[in-house]
């Protein structure tokens, strides 16, 4: 009797056991945090074109720049035109008239005022096509001859520094700087090694067009 109580006992307690085990509980699966979307890459500015600057109006013509002048419904009127070293352009009809010093707009109402003569209410629209007055010039003794960007407010010193500076052959005592004001040139004597001992009275600021000249 007591052997059978202990075989008993013992098949019962495994199951109950067993049973225990069943009833456990598996852990939850694990909740996923969502994936954020990736950055937007930062948006990349479109270069300045020549367009875009005569838009907003503050471009000031120059000269060598080319512009394209329209006269709405009158094809022979309208042209692509180049403005000379004088300031000038030559317009169908009008001749000669000064664009240099003028923004797009203001030379675009010069035109319109003066058609006004010969065709009722002229439409006129200026384009900026091609920018090429706002560069100065370096030519001789100097690392990289020819034309580079004209920087607000550049100065002698850096226009030279930014072309390569000055050959061990250059005459820096007759350097100048030719300059064009009014269809006129003015030749303008350059004390450039004083200059580059700090004498900034020395150190001239650069117009458009200025020719810098290095024996």
């Amino acid at each position: 009797m007591k052997w059978n109580a202990l075989f008993i006992l013992a098949f019962v307690v495994p199951a109950s056991l067993g049973r225990s085990q069943d009833a456990t509980p598996s852990n939850p699966p694990a909740v996923q945090a969502p994936i954020s979307p990736p950055a937007a890459p930062p948006a990349v500015k479109p270069p300045v074109s020549a367009t875009s600057l005569a838009a907003d109006n503050s471009y000031v013509i120059g000269p060598t720049d080319m512009l394209t002048l329209t006269v709405l419904k009158e094809p022979t009127l309208s042209s692509n035109l180049l403005v000379r070293p004088d300031g000038m352009i030559t317009v169908p009809l009008l001749g000669d008239i000064k664009a240099s010093g003028l923004t797009p707009l203001q030379l675009a109402g010069d035109v319109a005022t003066r058609l006004k003569k010969y065709i009722q209410d002229p439409n006129v629209s200026v384009i900026l096509t091609q920018i090429n007055s706002k560069k100065v010039y370096l030519i001789g003794e100097i690392g990289k001859v020819g034309p580079i960007d004209l920087t607000p407010g550049m100065t002698l010193l850096e226009a030279v520094a930014s072309a390569g500076g000055v050959t061990q052959y250059a005459n820096a005592r007759k350097m100048y700087i030719l300059r064009i004001e009014d269809g006129k040139h003015t030749k303008i004597p350059v004390q450039y090694k004083q200059a580059l001992k700090g004498n900034s009275a020395l150190n001239l600021p650069l117009m458009a067009g200025d020719t810098i000249v290095i024996p």
